[in-house]
């Protein structure tokens, strides 16, 4: 079970996802998760909705996640230097019908949130994360009101569709999405319905999300399932984004964790780095900077715990009789066939196949770092 999910949450408080009826029509078992009502597993159960994915076609309800639209009021420059100055990335050089991966920095060069933005041409298209949406709009709308509407979507569903079937069940009902490469954002039809379409996803597999009409939702889900897609919930997709070595927010990262300190120093491109044409210029960035250049103190790596037993967040690591840090996710990886885990330790720890030891249960356990991701990634280049 994802480990971001609430329990005790009582029924009456939590949102529902347009499609609500039909996870349930599908078997869907219901769970709080970031203030909503969300289906962990379907009758196949996650295992097999985690194998589906990676051998097939997987289909999530990503409808709790944050879509916003930032519409230029000057010019999309403006915008576009605007939005550099929340995020340590290049924005300006974007170029239309692409995305990038971003990261919300704080001043003390913490992370608030984790996202992805594309340029839409005219406008920029944001996906946040669902337990920070709100904080995040709050954050746009504070900083960006000179040079952009900041305009919360909230009439369409998001839909994931991920695996190496995902190609042809889009392209049989969307011509257009082989076409598509990863990162690339664009506009696709379906029955006359407007699909607005990236190929990413949060698998570590080859796949689409699309966003579409709420009040078309159901039927195109319908229609993805027919074609050959597996319904799958929040337990394979916490699982198979372990296994790509994707960070979760609120757990491997959040403002106590650095982008260079989480391993995601690749999302900080030369253009915002010392001596770059827009070097800094973003929350934090003298003490990101800083710490790109001198080194972390700790690193987010990967661990591959002996034997069977799965390490969950939260597990104790240590070396000899140092507690040297903490699992942040972690589980067992069904196409790994095998527990793995992710968390900070020291950098001199760091090196994959340092041997170090896990707390469980009362017993010390022997842990291996290990390099991510810990199943290769599939995306179409």
């Amino acid at each position: 079970m994802p480990p971001a999910i609430k329990e005790g949450v009582l029924q009456d408080d939590l949102l529902k996802l347009g499609l609500d009826a039909l996870h349930r029509d599908w078997g869907g078992r219901m769970v709080p998760f970031a203030g909503y009502d969300m289906p962990v597993q379907y009758t196949e159960g996650v295992l097999k909705e985690h194998l589906a994915t990676r051998s097939g076609a997987g289909l999530f309800d990503v409808s709790h996640m944050g879509q916003v639209i930032l519409r230029p009021k000057t010019s999309m420059t403006e915008l576009c230097l605007g939005f550099e100055a929340l995020v340590p990335a290049d924005v300006l050089d974007l170029k239309p019908l692409r995305q990038r991966y971003g990261l919300f920095t704080d001043a003390m060069g913490g992370i608030l949130d984790d996202l992805m933005f594309g340029n839409r041409g005219d406008h920029l298209f944001v996906v946040v994360n669902a337990a920070c949406k709100a904080q995040d709009i709050a954050h746009m709308k504070a900083h960006l009101s000179a040079v952009a509407e900041v305009l919360p979507v909230t009439d369409r569903a998001l839909l994931a569709l991920q695996g190496p079937g995902s190609e042809a069940i889009l392209q049989a009902l969307a011509p257009g999405a082989a076409a598509m490469r990863f990162m690339d954002v664009g506009y696709l039809d379906w029955q006359g319905v407007e699909l607005w379409v990236s190929r990413s996803g949060y698998t570590g597999e080859d796949g689409y999300e699309i966003s579409l009409p709420q009040a078309r939702a159901e039927a195109f889900a319908r229609a993805l399932v027919a074609a050959g897609a597996q319904p799958v919930g929040l337990g394979a997709r916490d699982s198979l984004r372990l296994e790509a070595g994707l960070c979760l927010y609120g757990h491997d990262i959040d403002r106590t964790t650095s982008p260079i300190a989480a391993n995601l120093s690749w999302a900080i491109p030369k253009a915002r780095r010392r001596g770059g044409e827009r070097e800094g210029g973003f929350p934090g960035a003298e003490a990101i900077l800083h710490e790109m250049a001198q080194g972390p103190d700790r690193l987010r790596v990967g661990l591959r715990p002996e034997g069977r037993a799965p390490m969950r967040e939260g597990t104790e690591l240590y070396h000899g009789s140092d507690l040297i840090g903490r699992i942040t996710s972690g589980g067992f990886g069904p196409s790994v066939g095998a527990p793995v885990a992710m968390g900070y330790v020291p950098v001199g720890l760091s090196t994959p196949g340092t041997r170090i030891e896990a707390e469980l249960r009362g017993k010390r356990l022997p842990v291996t770092v290990a390099p991510l991701p810990f199943h290769p990634t599939t995306y179409k280049r």
